[in-house]
């Protein structure tokens, strides 16, 4: 028997698309190993046999609750962005300090202003489209998607309608976590996963919105954006240097010494230490982000497995992993696992097993 949208379901959407090579029955998730030449093989299962969280009458886990409100966790991501707003405002006052401060402090004002236009919905789908890359699903994977994301909806108990789906051209599992009421979904996940598993990938992705995150998320996202361009900037500037070593590393030294000479000056003449910290965090707040994102991973998937998708998250997990495409395990550097905001699938495979009664 098959759910809507179901990929195996005969005259479903995907029937005469890139689904219908899923139509075997023996079909177990993405970790099956197809040849090239469509010769079939005995499909691989993960070790990963847990069984699923026991579910409630309303077909969600007893462990999950309702999340209205907002979450000490979401309270405590806000302490993530403080090295992103304070560098948003050091560029946005170094702007105004070139207008001049007599008008200077008006862009100030209006920035921190700002943040109520965000609040609007039009403008939050520009940002999902210009800013994020993000392109809204065609009537084809909307018609897949939609089934799915109702009951994933139903299970984390919040309105459908409240949040927009989005697709991010990617080939990993999940995709990066979108602020406000924009979910992101891959198409590696729309395309290779059936409903069952797509229904995980869901309620990960939900994870990260609910408790408050979303106008939490927003917000932040917004006023980091001037730190961020800052960032830009100073990539394209190593870039630079590494392709005109000359002109690159003229540009970088002055911009250094201008820098050194700044914290220099703050740690003489500021009585505090809150400001000269601030200024170092470009050296101390990259690995520091990257474990708190490493830590939102691992709470969205305990929140999934609290809606029931423990045991397909797995699968999902198993079967990325069975495929290499694994950036942060072993075979990576230790500085870049120090680095990266995502865990590695083992890691968050072992996390899940923690969660999930053996059978």
């Amino acid at each position: 028997m098959t759910s809507p949208g179901d990929p195996n379901e005969p005259t479903g959407p995907w029937t005469n698309g890139p689904w219908q090579q899923h139509a075997d029955p023996h079909y177990r998730g993405p970790h099956r190993n197809v040849p090239p030449d469509g010769q079939g093989s005995e499909p691989i299962n993960p070790p990963y046999a847990a069984p699923e969280l026991q579910g409630g009458p309303d077909g969600a886990s007893r462990a999950w609750s309702s999340p209205a409100g907002i979450e000490i966790s979401a309270a405590q991501s806000l302490l993530s962005m403080v090295p992103w707003l304070f560098w948003s405002l050091v560029v946005v006052s170094w702007i105004a300090s070139i207008v001049g401060f007599g008008y200077g402090w008006v862009i100030v004002a209006l920035w921190l202003l700002s943040g109520v236009l965000v609040l609007v919905r039009p403008i939050e789908l520009a940002i999902a489209r210009h800013i994020l890359r993000l392109r809204q699903p065609t009537i084809i994977e909307q018609q897949r998607i939609d089934p799915v994301w109702r009951q994933v909806a139903e299970r984390a108990r919040v309105d459908p309608a409240r949040y927009s789906l989005w697709l991010q051209e990617s080939d990993e599992v999940n995709a990066q976590p979108a602020p406000g009421h924009t979910i992101a979904l891959t198409t590696w996940a729309l395309y290779t996963l059936p409903s069952t598993h797509l229904a995980a990938v869901l309620a990960h992705e939900v994870s990260h919105h609910v408790g408050g995150r979303d106008w939490l998320s927003l917000l932040s996202f917004w006023y980091s954006i001037p730190a961020r361009c800052a960032l830009w900037s100073v990539r394209g500037l190593v870039k630079l240097m590494k392709a005109v070593p000359a002109v690159g590393c003229v540009v970088v030294g002055f911009l250094t010494l201008g820098y050194l000479g700044l914290l220099l000056t703050i740690l003489i003449f500021d009585e505090s230490f809150v400001l000269p910290l601030l200024f170092l965090t470009p050296f101390v707040a990259p690995p520091i982000l990257a474990w708190l994102g490493r830590r939102e991973v691992f709470q969205a998937d305990r929140r999934a497995a609290a809606m029931g998708y423990a045991h397909t998250l797995g699968e999902v997990l198993y079967g990325w992993q069975f495929q290499h495409q694994n950036m942060s395990g072993r075979e990576a550097s230790r500085r870049s696992q120090l680095m990266s905001s995502t865990p590695s699938l083992a890691d968050r495979v072992r996390a899940l097993e923690g969660l999930t009664p053996t059978a």
